[in-house]
């Protein structure tokens, strides 16, 4: 049996994975995610694993926005330390869950369910599931330390966000830039979806400062922005169909 291990925390990873490999060595473990992103990424390019162990809150958000990007058809064993009232959420809707610190005795029990389940019992399961997840909230303001105080910046005066050496510039339409404590992964997942988009690995664009688009030799995309970026920004072939459509609707 394959099993994916949704968790950012390394000590839980590898509590988890030790209990597992010492209560069930058959089992073998084929990868460890850390944030939706990575998440999505590994289940989309990866063979399907047969079972999924899921933390709840992951790096750069929830786990649940992973169902708002993507139909899973894994059964899904959630790992949390939600309060009761969401535990019991978890205990209709999800096969079943492991509340941290996770115990030897807890993963018996949810392994030891999981095999009990028919595959309709697993269906109804990921059907329900979906109930408990959030609808996605976006800001339309970024509060940005600056010299001891919070500035208030209009989703609207952003140009682009760039990162580079674990650094995360926002930089606004005037020409002013600004340090922010936030990956491109977790603002991903603040802004809204209909106004910026992720170029690539550096990147993270506004629609209304895309001043130009060039085709590139390979299929990439060239954008030229309203303001001048640190580098070259192309967008990969890999996602210049995505972004076109971005653009266009």
């Amino acid at each position: 049996m394959k099993v994916l291990i949704v968790e950012d925390e390394t000590s839980s990873y590898q509590n988890l994975k030790a209990i597992l490999a010492e209560t069930y060595p058959e089992m073998e473990v084929v990868g460890n995610t850390e944030s939706v992103e990575s998440t999505v990424e590994w289940l989309t390019t990866q063979p399907r694993p047969d079972l999924i162990l899921m933390d709840v809150h992951l790096s750069d958000g929830s786990a649940f926005e992973i169902f708002n990007q993507m139909e899973v058809d894994v059964p899904i064993i959630f790992t949390t330390a939600y309060d009761q009232y969401a535990l019991e959420a978890f205990k209709v809707n999800s096969i079943d869950y492991l509340l941290k610190p996770v115990k030897t005795i807890d993963v018996k029990r949810a392994i030891e369910k999981f095999h009990r389940l028919t595959s309709a019992d697993v269906t109804g399961y990921l059907s329900r599931m979906l109930r408990l997840t959030p609808a996605p909230q976006y800001v339309s303001t970024l509060l940005i330390p600056h010299r001891g105080t919070l500035l208030p910046v209009s989703t609207n005066d952003i140009s682009y966000i760039y990162t580079t050496d674990k650094n995360t510039v926002v930089c606004l339409t005037d020409g002013q830039q600004h340090l922010y404590p936030k990956s491109l992964e977790a603002l991903k997942t603040l802004l809204p979806p209909h106004q910026f988009f992720r170029a690539n690995k550096q990147f993270i664009v506004n629609r209304n400062s895309v001043k130009n688009i060039t085709v590139w030799f390979d299929n990439r995309l060239l954008l030229t922005l309203n303001i001048q970026t640190p580098e070259q920004l192309f967008v990969s072939k890999n996602k210049a169909a995505e972004f076109k459509e971005w653009m266009t609707n």
